[in-house]
């Protein structure tokens, strides 16, 4: 304690019992000294003013302990048993700023600050530079919804297979954190269908238009393969013959209602459905799944977005049917009133948002 008590007259006397106020302006005065010479001191001295410190800088007001704290958080060599201390106080002003930066704390410590303290320590503890799987273990188990947010944020932060899924489970019902996990560079594929699967439409696509490329054409993929494993079980029907029919006739000028009439009369579903979707620009599949389903609702969306003739439709109704259902008269007049009384601007919102479904 020689250099310390050479400099400050006294020393000994005020840290063993001093009254509080003058510890703290000892303390102020003893980190300066720190500051002044903080590149040029040997382990030894590092010791020293930790041991000094450590009694004194908690006596210091709250001001000056969150500047020493500030200061401190920046150094390589800052004293640890002090730093440690900082990083404890239930003042987040104090303990903040070692919490977000400091080296000197190991991943031990911040682990077990984050399983004794509040959520104002875990925010912080969000904004370190790094984070190991130890520490974000702990603080998706236990943060709120700014810190999980914060943490997958952290381009530094590594998490283990069960703190992503957590986080995925608790995107289902944030938005803005399926934006942040849907951005991390370490998201693998099926982690990433397993985000998109939960995720409303519309944050689908405000993620598809934040992203890199590459990982826009990774949503796509996701979402293919969501789509695919929604169709109903069974077997799937082969479109690739009508997908070349209908391609042929678009490239030949011929690809209009007439051609659709006339595969619907046919009953040629599948060279229908790549028609309707080569003609609305709604995908394949989706519109497939639509009009595969148990009404024929989307016939009449779809037919009257084209600007279809009834008997256009009718003959489309009569293949949703099937060639072994025979409609009664009824339903098919009250098919003719509906699709008289559908507004095209209503049709058009709903096939656009058939469209958006596959932009992502």
């Amino acid at each position: 304690m020689t250099v310390a008590t050479s400099l400050i007259p006294g020393l000994d006397d005020i840290v063993k019992r001093g009254d509080p106020r003058r510890r703290g302006e000892i303390a102020r005065a003893i980190s300066e000294l720190f500051f002044q010479g903080a590149a040029n001191l040997r382990p030894e001295l590092i010791d020293l003013f930790d041991n000094l410190l450590i009694d004194l800088v908690p006596h210091a007001e709250l001001a000056s302990r969150a500047d020493l704290a500030e200061r401190f958080s920046h150094l390589n060599n800052a004293p640890p048993h002090l730093v440690n201390q900082l990083a404890r106080e239930n003042e987040i002003m104090v303990a903040g700023p070692v919490l977000r930066r400091s080296p000197v704390l190991d991943d031990a410590a911040l682990v077990e600050i984050a399983r004794l303290k509040g959520q104002g320590h875990l925010l912080a503890m969000t904004e370190r530079p790094a984070l190991s799987a130890g520490i974000t273990d702990v603080l998706i188990e236990r943060g709120d919804r700014d810190v999980v947010r914060r943490a997958a944020g952290n381009a530094g932060a590594v998490f283990s297979p069960a703190s992503y899924s957590e986080m995925i489970k608790r995107a289902a019902r944030d938005g803005v954190l399926t934006l942040k996990i849907g951005q991390r560079t370490d998201l693998s594929g099926e982690n990433l269908k397993h985000l998109l699967d939960g995720t409303l439409d519309v944050i689908r696509r405000r993620l598809s238009s934040v992203v890199n490329p590459v990982r826009q054409v990774e949503i796509k993929r996701a979402m293919a393969a969501i789509e695919e494993a929604a169709l109903p079980p069974g077997p799937r029907r082969d479109f690739s013959a009508a997908q070349r029919t209908v391609l042929s006739l678009h490239r030949g000028g011929n690809l209009g209602e007439s051609a659709l009439l006339g595969f619907a009369k046919a009953n040629k579903y599948e060279e229908s459905i790549a028609s309707l979707s080569a003609m609305s620009g709604v995908r394949l599949s989706v519109l497939d799944r639509l009009i595969s389903g148990d009404r024929y609702d989307p016939i009449l969306i779809v037919g009257r977005v084209l600007n279809l003739g009834w008997p256009t439709v009718r003959a489309l109704i009569l293949l949703w049917y099937g060639p072994h259902r025979t409609p009664a008269d009824a339903d098919i007049e009250a098919a003719r009133v509906n699709f008289t009384r559908l507004m095209p601007t209503t049709a058009e919102r709903v096939v656009n948002f058939w469209r958006n479904r596959q932009t992502i």
